[in-house]
């Protein structure tokens, strides 16, 4: 097989149909602008849902009448615990002090004795921060030590979850949607490449020509059309974020920068995939035809 005479042949075709090429190119564009922007604000927003995790705590108080062992092996346990990342330990004097802190008074000086209890602070992994998964590590610290006190916001967890469940599947389902979009472009302009060769397209399976071969120039063609659209799409967005929100909003560029560094190059690897695929099913059903 002549690889030059193929790479030739999808180029002529392009060549041949350039209004058709240029219109599926910048439909895809668009496209592919849309997905890329969605992609990043996606991402940006799985990214704050876990740093969210990360931050939940769970709050335990120790009874009076724990003794002080008892309290430490508690500690020692609740930190070998799997999912646990972090365990901070509050003595009452800690606790005096915080709230010296916070409010400016000194409660012993107040009350004459220090009702505040000994607590802990633990911070779990993200993986492990929804609210099915932190009832599992509340029971196994109630299960330690009788009459714990652990506190932690159930309510707003479960509104996390149920929020970040709704993103996804809009996310989902609105990439999806873009990518049949531009799957159906790239297949309709070479669709209509095909029908006008069609009678080349007989000759050459007249003379012995596989379908591999008749099909190779209108897949570079639709790969061709693919990475175009996805590089435009990436130079699109590029000029959008580093030269309008960096000057104008940089709060929200800050957010969305990392994100968008993954998205450029694949915007260019996702255009050609589109494209090549698109071709694939339009000459499929076509050399199908007897």
């Amino acid at each position: 097989m002549n690889l030059f005479f193929l790479l030739k042949e999808g180029f002529s075709g392009i060549w041949r149909a350039k209004l058709p090429f240029a219109v599926t190119v910048i439909s895809g564009f668009f496209a592919l602008v849309l997905l890329g922007v969605f992609s990043t604000v996606s991402v940006s927003f799985f990214d704050l849902i876990d740093e969210v995790r990360g931050r939940v705590e769970l709050e335990i108080f120790f009874d009076d009448r724990t003794s002080q062992d008892e309290v430490q092996k508690v500690v020692e346990s609740v930190g070998g615990m799997q999912g646990v990342r972090e365990v901070d330990f509050l003595s009452k004097d800690d606790a005096a002090k915080i709230f010296e802190q916070e409010f400016g008074q000194d409660i012993v000086g107040i009350l004459g004795v220090n009702p505040l209890p000994r607590s802990m602070k633990l911070r779990v992994d993200p993986l492990y921060a929804s609210p099915d998964s932190l009832q599992v590590v509340a029971s196994a610290i109630g299960e330690l030590q009788q009459g714990l006190d652990i506190r932690y916001n159930k309510v707003f967890l479960r509104q996390l979850e149920e929020n970040a469940r709704l993103f996804t599947w809009g996310t989902a389902a609105t990439g999806i949607l873009i990518s049949i979009a531009t799957v159906i472009l790239v297949g309709y302009t070479i669709r209509l490449a095909i029908y006008s060769r069609q009678e080349r397209i007989k000759t050459m399976r007249l003379v012995g020509a596989t379908n591999w071969f008749i099909s190779a120039p209108y897949l570079i063609e639709g790969g061709v059309q693919g990475i175009l659209s996805g590089v435009l799409a990436a130079l699109a967005i590029y000029l959008m974020f580093e030269q309008g929100l960096q000057r104008y909003e940089p709060g929200i560029y800050a957010v969305l920068h990392p994100s968008s560094l993954m998205v450029y190059p694949l915007l260019a690897g996702l255009g050609f995939i589109l494209g090549v695929f698109g071709s694939t099913v339009s000459v499929s059903k076509y050399l199908r035809k007897p």
